[in-house]
C-alpha cells in the first residue's frame, strides 16, 4: 500500500498497535515467524497490509548482521563473461533460485590481480552473506584461501582445487561424461582420436583429460593432445596443430563446445568432411552446438540443476550447516558431427 504524501512512514509500533500484539511479536514475524502463534501471525500480517508498513532493509541488516545478498564471483576476464554462454546460464539460474528467497545476486569479476584484490576486500568486509564461486582456477588460489580464512560461506561450481575439504561444491561428472563420449567414438569405428584439452588448472579440464588418458590406455600418444583454454580461438589453433602433426586423425574430442566449434571451422577450411573424414565432439551442450553445421555431438551439463543446487547448499552453509559436495550426472547428446 502506498502512503499518502506527507504521512509519516508506519513503524513497527503502529503495526503492533493495529494487530493488538507486542512490538516483539511483530519483530519475530518480520524475521521469519518463529515462536509466533498462528492467530498472532495472521493478525500481524493483516496489520502490515493495512498500515502499509515496509521493512527498512538497511535497518534490518544492521540488526541481524546480514547483508541480504549473495555474490556470483567469476574468476575470469570480462571478455570471457560474454564469450562463454555457460556463465550467463549459471548466473540466471542462480538469480532465479535466490529470487525465491528474495535475495539479490551481485556479480563480481575477478579475472586480474587487481580485481581479485578488490573482490577479496569486498567479500570479506561483510557486504554479502555468501559467495557462489564460478570458474575457479587452481592458479588463482588466493581468492579462495582468503574467503575461507574470513569464514565467508561459499560454494564452488566445480571442484575447488586444493580446497576440496574446506569448501562445498557442485560439479558435473566430467570424467564419466567424457568417457561415455569417447566410447561412443569407439563404437563409430574411430581409430585416431585426438583431444583439445581445457585449462589444466580447472577441475573440468583435468578430469576430461584424465578420462581421455584412461580411454587411450597404452595407446596414449602425446601427439594427439593439443592444449586449449576453452575459447573458440584456442580450439581453432589446436585443430591446426593437430592437422599438421597427425594428418590421419579421424576424430577430435574438444573439452568444451566453443573449442569444438573452432575446430569445425578449421576442418571445413582444410577441406575435411565432418563426420565422414573427422568426427568432432564437444562438452557442455551450449545453444550454438545444435545450430552448428553439422550439429555438434556433445555432453550436456545440467546447468539449471547445478545452479539450483549451488544456491541450496550455500543457503545451508549461511544457516550454519556443514558444507557439502554434489556430483551430478551428464547426458550424451548425439547429433550429426559424429
Amino acid at each position: 500500500m502506498m502512503q499518502p504524501q506527507g504521512r509519516p512512514r508506519p513503524k513497527i509500533d503502529d503495526v503492533a498497535r493495529e494487530a493488538g500484539v507486542s512490538r516483539g511479536t511483530v519483530s519475530r514475524v518480520l524475521n521469519g515467524g518463529h515462536w509466533v502463534s498462528p492467530p498472532a501471525l495472521a493478525a500481524v500480517n493483516a496489520a502490515i497490509k493495512k498500515t502499509g508498513y515496509r521493512v527498512n532493509p538497511h535497518a534490518r541488516n544492521l540488526a541481524t548482521n546480514k547483508a541480504n545478498s549473495v555474490a556470483f564471483l567469476l574468476t575470469e576476464t570480462h571478455d570471457r563473461l560474454f564469450a562463454d554462454p555457460n556463465f550467463a546460464v549459471l548466473m540466471r539460474g542462480a538469480a532465479d533460485a535466490l529470487a525465491v528467497h528474495d535475495i539479490p545476486l551481485v556479480l563480481i569479476m575477478a579475472g586480474t590481480d587487481d580485481e581479485q584484490r578488490r573482490a577479496t576486500d569486498f567479500l570479506t568486509a561483510g557486504h554479502v552473506d555468501g559467495v557462489l564461486l564460478v570458474s575457479s582456477h587452481g592458479s588463482r588460489k588466493g581468492v579462495i584461501a582468503d574467503i575461507i580464512a574470513a569464514g565467508v560461506p561459499a560454494i564452488a561450481c566445480g571442484v575447488p582445487l586444493g580446497f576440496e575439504k574446506k569448501m562445498g561444491y557442485v560439479a558435473a561428472d566430467d570424467y564419466q561424461g567424457a568417457l561415455e563420449l569417447l566410447e561412443f567414438l569407439d563404437d563409430g569405428g574411430r581409430k585416431r582420436i585426438a583431444t583439445i584439452t581445457g585449462p589444466q588448472d580447472t577441475s573440468g579440464g583435468i578430469r576430461r583429460l584424465e578420462a581421455y588418458r584412461a580411454h587411450q590406455g597404452e595407446a596414449f600418444d602425446e601427439e594427439l593432445v593439443a592444449p586449449g583454454d576453452y575459447s573458440r580461438e584456442s580450439g581453432a589453433r589446436a585443430m591446426r596443430e593437430l592437422l599438421a602433426r597427425v594428418p590421419d586423425v579421424d576424430a577430435v574430442f574438444a573439452a568444451n563446445d566453443l573449442m569444438a566449434l573452432g575446430a569445425l571451422e578449421v576442418l571445413h577450411d582444410a577441406g575435411r568432411r565432418v563426420p565422414e573424414d573427422v568426427a568432432v565432439v564437444g562438452f557442455d551442450d551450449i545453444s550454438a552446438a545444435s545450430a552448428a553445421t553439422p550439429a555438434l555431438t556433445t555432453v550436456r551439463q545440467p546447468f539449471d540443476r547445478i545452479s539450483e543446487e549451488m544456491v541450496r547448499l550455500l543457503l545451508d552453509v549461511i544457516a550454519g550447516k556443514n558444507h557439502a559436495a554434489i556430483t551430478i550426472p551428464t547426458e550424451l547428446v548425439v547429433r550429426e558431427s559424429a
